[in-house]
């Protein structure tokens, strides 16, 4: 069962990004932004304080396909005026993740209470922007239909250290059949900034998943007969990163729970 608000309460497909912000300031919107704001880009976040800010940009950008980079806070700035004009980090998501020594702690729905002008804010590049792209060339994906979360996964494929970041990438899951999965890679390679193309397509134990039926993160969704799973590279590695990092604080979105930015999805096309 979807644990979303109900349709009266939350923006829908064709919303503004802003409209999906105040939603989400106001306490209307607490649950996943998959499908709202259809045009726009949506991005994970990472929270630290400044001391580690330096090492996690450099994991970033050694690990590019799932951690794309698309914007950046100054120390103490809740604003970032290059992804939104009114953009407020401390409440414009539906729902945060806290992180003591590299285990969550809480799950609020805003972290004004927890500021201070020491953090640090990273916005990292998401799947629902070529999710967008795929859908308008025809190929259908099952958890938006369900209104599900996508299904995500630890694997055995270890991301490049930087400082005291290190751990597994973490992927998120698709299943398509295979005409759908070779038309998918192609679309997807035009989103660099959005993890790209696929890491992985077929047999989920060869990148160590053991049950395709048992996610790490968001919901299950059925792989059919004749269909493939395929897999992206996804935003909610730094968690994986943050937990083997056991830093003292830091803060991320919770699963499915994205920023929604004024950018377009056109926008971040490659070609």
């Amino acid at each position: 069962m979807s644990n979303r608000p109900s349709f009266a309460e939350q923006p829908g497909a064709g919303s503004s990004a802003l409209a999906v912000r105040q939603a989400c300031r106001s306490g209307a919107l607490n649950a996943h932004t998959s499908g709202l704001a259809s045009a726009h880009v949506q991005g994970n976040l990472v929270i630290l304080p400044r001391a580690h800010a330096a090492d996690f940009l450099r994991f970033c950008q050694a690990n590019p396909k799932p951690c794309p980079l698309l914007g950046v806070s100054e120390a103490g700035d809740p604003a970032l005026p290059a992804l939104g004009e009114d953009i407020d980090i401390r409440t414009d998501l539906p729902r945060y993740r806290v992180w003591r020594d590299g285990v969550l702690a809480d799950e609020p729905t805003d972290v004004r209470a927890l500021w201070s002008d020491d953090l640090v804010s990273f916005v990292i590049g998401c799947s629902f922007t070529f999710e967008h792209a795929l859908m308008a060339e025809g190929i259908a994906l099952r958890h938006v239909a369900q209104g599900r979360n996508v299904a995500m996964y630890r694997t055995s494929m270890a991301t490049v250290p930087a400082g005291a970041f290190h751990g597994p990438m973490v992927v998120s899951m698709r299943p398509l059949r295979a005409a759908d999965a070779i038309r998918a890679v192609q679309i997807t390679s035009r989103f660099p900034a959005v993890h790209g193309a696929p890491v992985h397509i077929g047999d989920p134990a060869l990148i160590g998943i053991r049950s395709i039926a048992d996610p790490d993160y968001g919901d299950a969704v059925e792989v059919m007969p004749g269909e493939l799973p395929v897999f992206w590279a996804c935003g909610v590695t730094p968690q994986a990163a943050l937990a083997a990092a056991r830093l003292p604080f830091a803060i991320t979105h919770a699963p499915g729970s994205m920023l929604v930015t004024d950018l377009l999805h056109r926008q971040l096309a490659a070609f």
